[in-house]
């Protein structure tokens, strides 16, 4: 024991199962769009799997290595491009896992699972350095795993600290779920206004060249719609001097995910902005992803940042027209993608999202809806998330260390 009253153990000790999976022959249509959910490395993006991205069949399960990660079930990411290699995610369904997970199952005597998934989310670069010092192609293994130190409090004080940590990831659950029914209500209502047109439906109509619209209305292109259309640029990443200051934010198509945007992951400094292309955008820039498996993505700003040269930035005079561009493009954005050219790598440009045509409703209709209200709220919950993500990471560390302890006694 040591003098707070943790011990040090291996990871092998006190759980009952750590196993990575398989991946049944894609070129097999009978093991695929099945009902059993399977689990690539690439999800643990998000801290909890609620779902998985693809489904296999009991065929699939029979005839590959693939294996089964309970409910709680803890999944690393034992390989993966960028920054996905060590991130760790928590089961909250059963799942299959491919080769490029592990999964680990608590020995629920000696370990709560849920202390185990806040302890390895929290060493996600001791997990990196342990790939690349210990393996040839720099992925994890669950050999590796196994012998894995963990400082382990008492099983009541690990469900305490769980408890707590839980806490917050609840709130922060819940606000993800608000924003998604938030955002789907708008989509709906954009449709039922801007496309069935269902509240006018006892107005007078006219033609146009996109069918009959209500009288008043027009048919205009993007450019039309928007006062000002702006790409971005890439300062030069040879000069420090256009990165080492935080002047103005920086956002990459990566970032740009069909959501509204509150920060950026990179700054560039004013140098950066006065000698390369990049410009400054306003708040409620509607901005397009233009090239890549990305192209036709598109995300609403609410701060002033730059973009790089593969975001084209949409400026509107009002921020209802900002909305209105905004889900339209959402609404469209299979046919915008569609219109992506090129052979190597599928590229939109500024000049053809500028002609897309749309029909374009007066500025009174626009001012009676409620997107404005709903995407409020929906940039509300995302600052809140903002400032919980930042309280638990930093409470995170204290109390796996020791360092912060967790009265018991409150905590059922």
């Amino acid at each position: 024991m040591s003098v707070n009253g943790w011990r040090e153990v291996k990871l092998e000790d006190v759980t009952s199962k750590i196993f990575s999976g398989g991946t049944p022959n894609t070129k097999n249509k009978e093991f695929w769009n099945g009902h059993l959910p399977w689990l690539s490395s690439g999800e643990t993006r998000n801290r909890y799997i609620f779902c998985a991205e693809k489904k296999i069949t009991d065929k699939a399960v029979k005839n590959s290595s693939t294996r089964l990660a309970k409910t709680n079930d803890v999944v690393i990411a034992s390989a993966g491009q960028g920054y996905t290699r060590g991130q760790t995610s928590l089961c909250k369904i059963d799942t299959y896992i491919n080769q490029s997970l592990i999964a680990l199952r608590s020995s629920e005597n000696l370990l709560n699972p849920f202390f185990l998934f806040y302890n390895l989310s929290n060493r996600y670069d001791e997990l990196r350095q342990i790939s690349y010092s210990n393996s040839i192609r720099g992925s994890l293994t669950t050999k590796l795993i196994k012998k894995m130190n963990i400082s382990l409090p008492p099983l009541q004080e690990q469900k305490a600290i769980a408890a707590t940590l839980s806490c917050l990831d609840d709130k922060i659950e819940l606000n993800n779920r608000m924003n998604q029914t938030l955002e789907e209500m708008a989509q709906a209502l954009f449709k039922s206004w801007f496309v069935d047109f269902e509240p006018f439906q006892d107005g007078e109509f006219v033609d146009s060249e996109l069918g009959r619209i209500p009288k008043g209305w027009s048919v205009g292109t993007i450019k039309e719609l928007t006062t000002e259309m702006k790409n971005g640029g890439t300062p030069s990443r040879k000069k420090s001097i256009y990165w080492e200051s935080r002047d103005f934010p920086w956002i990459k198509t990566g970032e740009i995910k069909n959501n509204i945007l509150i920060e950026a992951e990179e700054w560039i400094s004013k140098e950066g902005l006065a000698n390369s292309s990049a410009k400054l955008l306003p708040k409620n820039t509607v901005l397009i992803a233009l090239y890549g498996a990305t192209a036709g993505q598109v995300g609403f700003l609410k701060f002033k940042a730059s973009t790089n040269q593969a975001c084209c930035g949409m400026i509107c005079d009002s921020e209802n027209k900002a909305v209105f561009l905004y889900l339209y493009l959402l609404h469209n954005q299979k046919y915008i993608s569609s219109l992506s050219v090129g052979a190597a790598q599928q590229n939109l440009s500024k000049d053809t999202v500028s002609k897309l045509k749309l029909i374009i409703p007066t500025d009174e209709v626009l001012e009676k809806t409620i997107f404005k209200v709903l995407f409020s709220n929906i940039e509300k919950n995302i600052k809140e998330n903002q400032k919980l993500n930042q309280l638990r990471n930093t409470f995170l560390p204290k109390l796996m260390s020791g360092e912060v302890r967790v009265p018991i006694p409150e905590v059922k």
